[in-house]
C-alpha cells in the first residue's frame, strides 16, 4: 500500500510539473519577436534574420541575464547578440546562402538552465516561375469549348498560380480557364470566344518571386477546329478486270454546312506503312481510286478537315476491309533444276524447283502449279507430270528431254507458261565469292563476274549439318546480269553456318558454282569438348577430344587453347589449331597430379571445358618393359644355372659334394674269403704320420688289349662310422664300369683302420681286389715280395677336407709314383 501510494504521488508531481512548463512556454512565446528581411527568397541567396526579447513581458527572465540562441530546424546557428533600446535583447543572424526550399528558423532563450523557444519564422526559397512553351489550342465543334495545352516548364519550387488569359479585337483580356490538379491544359468556355473573329490567347505563370508569360496566339478559334471523322458507307470494284475501285461515304452532321478536304489512307494485312490519297472533295461523297491489287485484301480509312489547309484533321474514320476481284496470274516463274539419270539406266530424274508468283503477279490466291513436258495447244491440253500445290515437283523424263513447262492458277484461270530449259552445268565459274553478315537474319553475298556476260545468278544457301528445307525457302535467282551483290534472308538464322553457291546462267549453258561459308552472326561456343587422357607417361600426357558439332560451335572455331597447372607451378597453356582433336603435353614433372581443361575459341569469344585430374608415372612405359625384362633375364639366367648345376656333376660337386657311405656300399657287404680268414689288426696307438690315404681305386688292364685313352669311371662313395668304430672308413656305393668297354665291373678298395693325421692309431692298411679277383694286401711295411700283378692307371683320392700331400709316404713304398689328386679331379665316377 505505502508502494502505491508513492507511485501516486511520484505520477502527480509530474502532472504539476508539465502543466507549469506548458503555461511558462506560452508566456515565453509573446515575449520574443522573430523578423526576417523576407519570407521567401531565391534559391541560393543570403538570408537575415533577428529576434528581440523584452524580458519585462518573459517572466522569469526579469533578474536573469538572456542568453539567445538560433536553430535552422534541427541544425545551430549562430547570431550576434547585442542589448536594444527599451531593455530588449536582439539577436542578428545572417545566412549567407540558403539552399534549403523551406525550413524554419528558431529563437531560443535559456531559462533555469534549460533552452526554451520563444519564436520562430518560416522560410520558403525558390526560383521565378519558367515560361510556359508549346502552347496549342483545339476547338470542338461538338460543344464548341477551346481546349489548350502546353508545357509548364522547370518546377520553381514555390507555390505558383497558372491560369490561360485571351482577350478579343475590341475586349479587354480575361482569365479564360484554370488548370485543376496540376494539370497543363484546360478548356475556355463557349461565352469567352468569339467565332471568326481574331483573338489573343496565352498561359500566364505568377508566384512570389515574379511572373512570366508564353507566346500569344492570334487565331480564330474555327481555325483551330477539329472536325468529326466521316464515316464510309460502300466499296465496290469497277468496272471489272481493272485495278480501281470505288467508294462512298457520308460526312458528320456538324460539319455539313463547311467545305471539307479530306484523305483516304488504304494498305493490306502484311503492310506495315499505309498508302495515302489526297485532295478528295469531301463533299462530294464518293470517289474512284486505282491501282490496287487483283484479290487482294485492304483496309480503308478516311479523314476530313476544313478547306484551305485550315484547322486540325479529324480522326480517321473506323476502318473497313474489302478484296478486290481476282485475275489469272501474270508474269513468269523463276524456276531452278537438278538431274540425274533413272535407276534402270533409261530416261532421267527431275528435281524442278521454282518461286510462287510475287503478289502483283499472282493476281489472287494461287490454288497449285501444272508442269509439263510439251506447250500447251490451241483444242488439246498436255500430259501434266505435275500437279502440285507446292513449289517443287519431282518427277521422270525420257532421256534427252530439254525444256519442261510450269503454270500457276487461282479461281480466275491458269496463268502465262514458264518454259524451263534443262541447261548442262558446265560454264565458266565466278571469279570470286565472299559472304558477310547483313544482320542478324540476313547475309549479303558479294562475287565478282567472269569475263563472259551472264544473263543471271541462281543463289543457293544450306544450314550445315541440318535438313533441307522447302526449295523455294533455298535458293535465289538474281535477274540482273549485271549485279554483283545479293541479300539473302529466307531461313537465315544467327549463330548458324551456312554454306552458300552461285552459278552464273549462260545463254546456252549454266556456270560451275563457286561456294563460300559464312554466319549472320557470331557468339562463343555452346561447350568446349571434354578431355580424355590418351595416354600418360612420366613426363608427358596425351589428350584426346571430339570436336565440338557445327551447330554448338556458334561461329569459326579459331582454335583450341589447353591449360595445365599443377598445385606449386604457374598456369601454362597452348593453343592448337581447330582442326587437331588431340595433344601431348611435354615437360612434366613424374609422379605429379595436374588440372587440366580445355578452351574452345570463336571471333566472338571462348568456352572453357570441364577439368580433367591426371597423374604421371614414376616411370615410363619403355623402362618399366627394361625393368621387366631385365627380371626376367634374371630369372631365367637363375633356372639355366639352376639346370646346369643338376645336369653338371662336377660343377654340382664344388657346390655339394657328395660324402659316400660306407655301410651302405656293396663292397662293405662283400669281403673276399681270404680276407675273411686272415683276422684284422686293430691299429694301435702311433705317432702323428705325414698323410693319410682316402681312397684308392685300381684298374687293372685286361691281357691282350691295350690301354685306354679314357680315363675310368670312378664309383660313388659315402662315408660310414659306425658305433664305436675306432677309425673313419669308406664302402663304395656301386661298382665303376670299365671305361674301355669291357663291360667287367671294376672293384675298388676300402681302407680299413686309416685315421686323420694326429691321431693315434696304428698304420693303415689298404687292400686292394683287382680284376683276377685276388685280394691284394698294401701294407705300410715293406714287403720282401712284389705285387703279383702289375697295376696301371692307378688313382689316389685324397681326403674331403684336407689337402693332398705332394707325394705319398714312404710307409707305402708299393704306391711310389701313383697319380693324386683331389675329387674335382676324378673323371667320370664320382669320389667325395
Amino acid at each position: 500500500m505505502e508502494a502505491m501510494a508513492r507511485r501516486g504521488a511520484g505520477m502527480l508531481f509530474l502532472l504539476q510539473l508539465s502543466l507549469l512548463l506548458l503555461l511558462h512556454l506560452r508566456g515565453t512565446m509573446g515575449c520574443a519577436l522573430v523578423a526576417v528581411d523576407s519570407p521567401v527568397v531565391p534559391l541560393g541567396s543570403a538570408v537575415t534574420a533577428s529576434c528581440t526579447i523584452q524580458s519585462k513581458l518573459c517572466r522569469g527572465l526579469e533578474q536573469e541575464k538572456v542568453r539567445i540562441s538560433w536553430m535552422l530546424d534541427n541544425e545551430a546557428m549562430a547570431g550576434r547578440q547585442s542589448r536594444g533600446a527599451g531593455d530588449t535583447e536582439v539577436s542578428n543572424l545572417t545566412l549567407p546562402q540558403f539552399n534549403r526550399t523551406q525550413a524554419k528558423l528558431w529563437c531560443w532563450v535559456e531559462w533555469n538552465g534549460t533552452k526554451q523557444r520563444v519564436g520562430m519564422a518560416e522560410i520558403r526559397a525558390g526560383y521565378p516561375p519558367s515560361k510556359p512553351s508549346n502552347l496549342s489550342c483545339i476547338l470542338n465543334l461538338s460543344d464548341y469549348g477551346l481546349t489548350c495545352q502546353w508545357e509548364p516548364g522547370a518546377d520553381s519550387h514555390l507555390p505558383t498560380s497558372v491560369a490561360l488569359k485571351c482577350a478579343g479585337s475590341r475586349a479587354p483580356a480575361v482569365t479564360g480557364c484554370t488548370p485543376q490538379g496540376g494539370r497543363s491544359r484546360c478548356t475556355v468556355p463557349r461565352r469567352l470566344l468569339q467565332l471568326y473573329r481574331h483573338m489573343e490567347i496565352w498561359v500566364s505563370a505568377t508566384n512570389a518571386l515574379g511572373t512570366a508569360e508564353s507566346e500569344h496566339l492570334c487565331m480564330d478559334p474555327m481555325d483551330v477546329a477539329k472536325l468529326d471523322p466521316p464515316a464510309l458507307r460502300s466499296i465496290q470494284s469497277i468496272p471489272f478486270q481493272t485495278d480501281c475501285i470505288a467508294l462512298t461515304w457520308d460526312v458528320a452532321r456538324s460539319n455539313a454546312h463547311m467545305e471539307l478536304q479530306c484523305e483516304l489512307r488504304y494498305r493490306t494485312p502484311q503492310d506495315t506503312a499505309w498508302a495515302l490519297v489526297t485532295n478528295i472533295a469531301g463533299h462530294a461523297g464518293s470517289a474512284q481510286c486505282c491501282g490496287f491489287l487483283f484479290g487482294t485484301q485492304y483496309r480503308f480509312q478516311m479523314r476530313c478537315r476544313r478547306s484551305l489547309a485550315r484547322g486540325y484533321w479529324s480522326d480517321w474514320s473506323p476502318g473497313r476491309n474489302y478484296t478486290t476481284h481476282e485475275k489469272a496470274p501474270t508474269g513468269k516463274l523463276d524456276a531452278w533444276w537438278s538431274t540425274r539419270p533413272a535407276r534402270g539406266g533409261k530416261g532421267m530424274e527431275v528435281q524442278l524447283c521454282w518461286k510462287a508468283p510475287r503478289r502483283q503477279e499472282a493476281n489472287g490466291k494461287v490454288l497449285g502449279y501444272h508442269v509439263t513436258l510439251s506447250p500447251r495447244r490451241r483444242g488439246r491440253d498436255p500430259p501434266m507430270v505435275c500437279n502440285t500445290t507446292h513449289t517443287h515437283c519431282n518427277f521422270s523424263a525420257p532421256a534427252g528431254t530439254r525444256r519442261v513447262y510450269v503454270s500457276a492458277y487461282n479461281a480466275a484461270g491458269e496463268g502465262a507458261v514458264t518454259e524451263v530449259v534443262l541447261l548442262e552445268r558446265k560454264g565458266q565459274p565466278l571469279a570470286g565469292l565472299r559472304a558477310v553478315p547483313g544482320g542478324e537474319h540476313s547475309l549479303w553475298v558479294h562475287w565478282e563476274p567472269p569475263r563472259v556476260p551472264v544473263a543471271a545468278y541462281i543463289l543457293e544457301w544450306l544450314r550445315v549439318s541440318s535438313e533441307p528445307g522447302r526449295c523455294s525457302a533455298c535458293w535465289h535467282m538474281e535477274r540482273d546480269g549485271a549485279a554483283t551483290a545479293a541479300l539473302i534472308q529466307d531461313g537465315i538464322e544467327p549463330f548458324q553456318r551456312y554454306n552458300i553457291s552461285v552459278y552464273p546462267l549462260y545463254k546456252d549453258a549454266i556456270g560451275v558454282p563457286v561456294h563460300a561459308v559464312a554466319y549472320s552472326k557470331q557468339k562463343a561456343p555452346s561447350y568446349a569438348p571434354k578431355l580424355h587422357l590418351k595416354s600418360i607417361s612420366k613426363s608427358s600426357a596425351e589428350l584426346c577430344w571430339e570436336p565440338v558439332p557445327v551447330e554448338m560451335q556458334n561461329g569459326f572455331l579459331t582454335g583450341y587453347t589447353i591449360f595445365w597447372a599443377n598445385s606449386t607451378t604457374d598456369v601454362s597453356s597452348s593453343t592448337l589449331n581447330p582442326s587437331l582433336s588431340s595433344f601431348i603435353i611435354q615437360e612434366l614433372k613424374p609422379s605429379t597430379l595436374y588440372k587440366v581443361h580445355i578452351m574452345a575459341s570463336t571471333a566472338a569469344g571462348g568456352t572453357n571445358g570441364t577439368s580433367l585430374t591426371l597423374v604421371t608415372t614414376v616411370l615410363d612405359d619403355a623402362e618399366i618393359q627394361f625393368l621387366f625384362l631385365t627380371l626376367g633375364l634374371v630369372f631365367v639366367l637363375l633356372i639355366l644355372l639352376l639346370i646346369c648345376f643338376q645336369k653338371n656333376g662336377r660343377v654340382k660337386q664344388q657346390f655339394w659334394p657328395s660324402v659316400p657311405d660306407p655301410a651302405n656300399s656293396s663292397l662293405g657287404k662283400w669281403v673276399p674269403v681270404e680276407l675273411q680268414q686272415e683276422p684284422l689288426q686293430v691299429p694301435g696307438v702311433k705317432e702323428p704320420g705325414p698323410a693319410t690315404i682316402s681312397t684308392v681305386t685300381v684298374l687293372e688292364r685286361t691281357a691282350g688289349k691295350p690301354p685306354c685313352s679314357a680315363e675310368p669311371s670312378i664309383p660313388r662313395a659315402v662315408p660310414q662310422e659306425g658305433p664305436g668304430s675306432p677309425a673313419r672308413g669308406w664302402t663304395a656305393a656301386e661298382p665303376c664300369r670299365d671305361p674301355c668297354g669291357s663291360g667287367e665291373p671294376v672293384q675298388y678298395a676300402r681302407v680299413m683302420g686309416s685315421g686323420y693325421k694326429g691321431q693315434q692309431h696304428g698304420p693303415p692298411r689298404l687292400y686292394l681286389r683287382s680284376s683276377s679277383t685276388q685280394p691284394l694286401l698294401l701294407d705300410p711295411s715293406p714287403s720282401p715280395s712284389p705285387s703279383p700283378l702289375p697295376y696301371e692307371n692307378l688313382w689316389l683320392g685324397c681326403p674331403e677336407d684336407g689337402g693332398c700331400p705332394e707325394e705319398l709316404p714312404a710307409t707305402f713304398p708299393l704306391l711310389q709314383g701313383l697319380r693324386i689328386g683331389g675329387a674335382e679331379e676324378l673323371p667320370d665316377c664320382r669320389a667325395a
